[in-house]
């Protein structure tokens, strides 16, 4: 199969649980991070698309998950941001529990890209999105997002450290990003080729 086109992203549809994902997708992938980490920046830098991502921070929107069509049934799933809600603790676990839902049982999940601030690598939830995508065996990309904000010395030095400490996953790899100086694109774009055009079956 051809490489995808993903400056042919659209924006389909928000779900608010598994029932509600789009029932005709072959392989997806699914962008998570803490809600700082340049997730949308990411999306709209490797979409080639500077407005595509920013309907998920349409208010009501951020605690569902949202799709972006690319051809041939394929999709990039924008999940909301880590620590997004200011909500009831209630509300807080109904959304959790739905969101485990989905990277559990969505069949076409094929990969995980995680997004993490270079200067604040490996929080406790990257470790713990880790661990899952390691339990589940389901390839996890890490992006080091805003590495412009490191000298080049500096950026490096965090990505042997954090190679270092992934070294023993498999299924999980890392790199530099920074969707401001579209560093890392083209790296992004071939992991997620990689994944997408070759799906499980």
């Amino acid at each position: 199969m051809r490489a995808m086109h993903f400056n042919q992203a659209t924006f389909v549809t928000s779900a608010a649980n598994l029932a509600a994902c789009p029932p005709d997708s072959i392989a997806e992938v699914a962008f998570a991070g803490r809600s700082n980490a340049g997730k949308s920046s990411a999306i709209n830098a490797i979409t080639g698309q500077s407005r595509l991502a920013r309907i998920s921070k349409t208010p009501g929107r951020t605690q569902l998950i949202n799709f972006f069509a690319l051809p041939d049934e394929r999709y990039l799933v924008d999940l909301p941001g880590y620590g997004f809600a200011k909500v009831p603790l209630s509300v807080k676990n109904k959304w959790q529990e739905e969101l485990e839902k989905y990277l559990r049982r969505r069949q076409a999940l094929c990969g995980l890209i995680l997004l993490s601030d270079i200067r604040h690598p490996l929080k406790e939830f990257d470790r713990q999105m880790i661990d899952w995508s390691v339990q589940s065996d389901l390839p996890l990309h890490l992006l080091l997002t805003k590495s412009d904000k490191l000298k080049r010395g500096a950026a490096q030095n965090t990505l042997l450290a954090v190679e270092k400490e992934l070294k023993p996953f498999s299924n999980v790899t890392v790199q530099l990003f920074s969707s401001l100086k579209n560093d890392g694109i083209d790296a992004a774009r071939a992991k997620l080729d990689t994944w997408l055009t070759t799906p499980e079956s």
